[in-house]
């Protein structure tokens, strides 16, 4: 099912781990010898290309400007998730009717979780993070906010999200939703802060198992104990597209317009990105890949395409 676009609904990220030793070092330029290359231009509002092993710069436009983030912003739901003392990835988590209620409300992206289907965290977060599912979001803070009703534990949850950023160092951002549909349009951030979140998600295994696939397919149990399979398809067209590219997330919406966190590996050198804003994402993401890995395939990029009925994000 296809999500519509609002106005107040917002879309989704991913990253190498950085010591903060080389987060204290982002603002030098690292490979490659951009003093021989000028700067690709693009077209996003916003932009960053992020040194994953050293934390160093190598790419910024209006990088330390506020914008609305969209589903990008499960990014962050997954990593506090992940990180969670009670997280046990086999749990089994019931669909509620309000999670199914909740996307058509905003007509937003959705994994079409079934009401009573049991699945487990694990494949919450690869319905959250591969179609971007709200549905699966919303289990997912519902799961493992805290308090007595929904709207308390997704409160709870919202808060754990922005305690993270407070620790990661992201000053410049503040989620009011747990998937990027912000109520009040108070869930931004800016390509830097994004970068650091990405960084620090991607270190997780898991959470590098599930943002670089392109497709999986889930068996979950009804209500009346038979098997529901759920096929799942990645919203990111630049997975299978740019050799070297691993994830992370997309994100769509009227005020943040097309975003996309990436990250990619070649060789030994691996790097995280955003771009915020951007109608050409994923071709302003490949430019900017270009230059820092020192390569020109951009051009040539074929774009994998998803199939009739799969979620647009």
């Amino acid at each position: 099912m296809r999500s519509t676009l609002k106005t107040k609904r917002g879309r989704r990220v991913t990253g190498v781990a950085l010591t903060t030793a080389a987060l204290a070092t982002a603002g030098t330029l690292a490979w490659p010898a951009q003093g021989a290359t000028p700067p690709p231009t693009v077209t996003a509002k916003g932009a960053y290309l992020m040194d994953a092993k050293s934390g160093a710069k190598m790419f910024g436009k209006a990088d330390n400007t506020k914008r609305q983030m969209a589903s990008t912003t499960k990014v962050m739901t997954a990593a506090v998730v992940l990180k969670s003392s009670s997280l046990d990835l086999d749990r089994w988590v019931t669909v509620k009717q309000t999670y199914r209620d909740y996307v058509t409300r905003e007509g937003a992206s959705t994994a079409g979780l079934r009401k009573g289907d049991k699945v487990t965290v694990r494949q919450l977060l690869y319905a959250m993070m591969l179609p971007s599912g709200c549905d699966a979001a919303y289990a997912l803070a519902d799961t493992f906010g805290s308090g007595s009703t929904i709207a308390a534990r997704t409160k709870s949850f919202i808060g754990k999200m922005n305690k993270k950023a407070a620790d990661l160092g992201m000053t410049n951002t503040k989620f009011d939703s747990f998937d990027g549909i912000s109520q009040a349009g108070d869930n931004y951030t800016t390509p830097k802060d994004l970068s650091k979140l990405a960084a620090y998600a991607i270190k997780d295994t898991t959470f590098q198992k599930v943002v670089k696939s392109t497709k999986t397919v889930r068996n979950a149990k009804t209500s009346t104990g038979a098997t529901r399979v759920y096929t799942w398809y990645n919203t990111n067209q630049l997975l299978g597209s740019y050799s070297g590219a691993i994830g992370i997330k997309t994100g769509t919406g009227t005020a943040a317009g097309p975003c996309l966190v990436f990250a990619a590996v070649r060789g030994d050198k691996s790097v995280v990105g955003v771009i915020l804003n951007d109608a050409n994402r994923y071709t302003s993401a490949a430019k900017i890949l270009d230059y820092g890995f020192g390569s020109s395939t951009a051009s040539t990029m074929k774009l994998r395409k998803l199939p009739e009925g799969a979620q647009r994000d």
